[in-house]
């Protein structure tokens, strides 16, 4: 069995059995945080999504999947040693779980899949100074709100350093922040970002939309931050190749993964949203000034 992320989410797995039958109520409603052997305590709210609503099919879904991981041969983790000692020590640990883990990462895309040659960026990053821009981009599945994409353009604005950043349309759901391959607005990203933003940023960032060679943007030498929706393969392909995070998790196990790297490697910064679960232009730029 391949399992391709944190040995931290394969160890909130395993135990959700046992969680499932300790804890009542919602786990994002708990006063203290769930702790995991081995791994740093985490908030309810930031375990993973089929976690934040017992009530939902996909809880139960991984509930049940979780009382057969004991029935395989194996399991590979896509993560290492130095990265994870304290949860693949435990997951290593005789009768704590059955099968063996074996740490195989860090496994991360070399080439660039074919979507478009992204020569256009990697020219404009060549001619940039090194370690100068901040490469901004929340994955193949993530989108922001319209009153997000607004605040996140007038933050790398306000900053004043280079950026790159790759762009998406909001999701039609007005009142989300975000979205996982959901339905997408067919309009041109740019038309949803604030006016003359383009024209006043133009010396100093590239907005590109939707797609951009992630692994070659982050091993190109002009790169010095990476502002990331905390995807897994996101976070290999900085780690590797030496680039510092921003945290700005959405969905899924991203919220786990934030924490994992801002309260135990303590290699990332992560962002803060207001009451209203915005990330304010303020606050942006000053994440943005942080790791350049």
């Amino acid at each position: 069995m391949f399992f391709p992320t944190t040995a931290m989410v394969l160890s909130m797995v395993l135990n959700l059995p046992k969680l499932d039958q300790a804890i009542a109520g919602e786990y994002k409603n708990l006063p203290e945080p769930v702790r995991l052997p081995g791994c740093v305590p985490l908030h309810g709210e930031d375990l993973a999504d089929p976690f934040q609503d017992r009530k939902n099919g996909a809880y139960r879904l991984v509930l049940d999947m979780s009382k057969l991981y004991n029935l395989a041969e194996g399991i590979m983790v896509n993560s290492f040693l130095d990265l994870e000692p304290g949860a693949f020590k435990v997951l290593k640990e005789e009768g704590w779980c059955k099968p063996p883990v074996y740490p195989v990462g860090p496994l991360i895309q070399m080439g660039s899949i074919s979507v478009g040659d992204g020569s256009d960026c990697l020219r404009w990053l060549d001619k940039q100074p090194i370690g100068s821009v901040l490469f901004v981009s929340f994955g193949s599945g993530g989108t922001l709100s319209h009153e997000q994409l607004n605040e996140l353009a007038l933050g790398l604005e306000m900053s004043g350093h280079r950026f790159l950043w790759v762009v998406r349309s909001p999701p039609h759901d007005k009142s989300a922040n975000a979205s996982y391959f959901g339905a997408r607005s067919i309009n041109d990203p740019f038309d949803f970002l604030p006016s003359g933003f383009l024209e006043r940023t133009k010396g100093v960032g590239l907005v590109v939309p939707s797609w951009a060679p992630q692994v070659q943007v982050l091993s190109h030498g002009s790169t010095g931050g990476f502002l990331s929706h905390c995807g897994w393969n996101s976070i290999l392909e900085s780690i590797v190749y030496g680039v510092p995070l921003i945290a700005w998790p959405l969905h899924a196990e991203q919220r786990t993964n934030a924490a994992l790297l801002t309260d135990y490697l303590k290699v990332a910064l992560r962002v803060k949203p207001n009451e209203n679960g915005i990330v304010e232009r303020g606050q942006i730029a000053k994440y943005a000034q942080r790791p350049i």
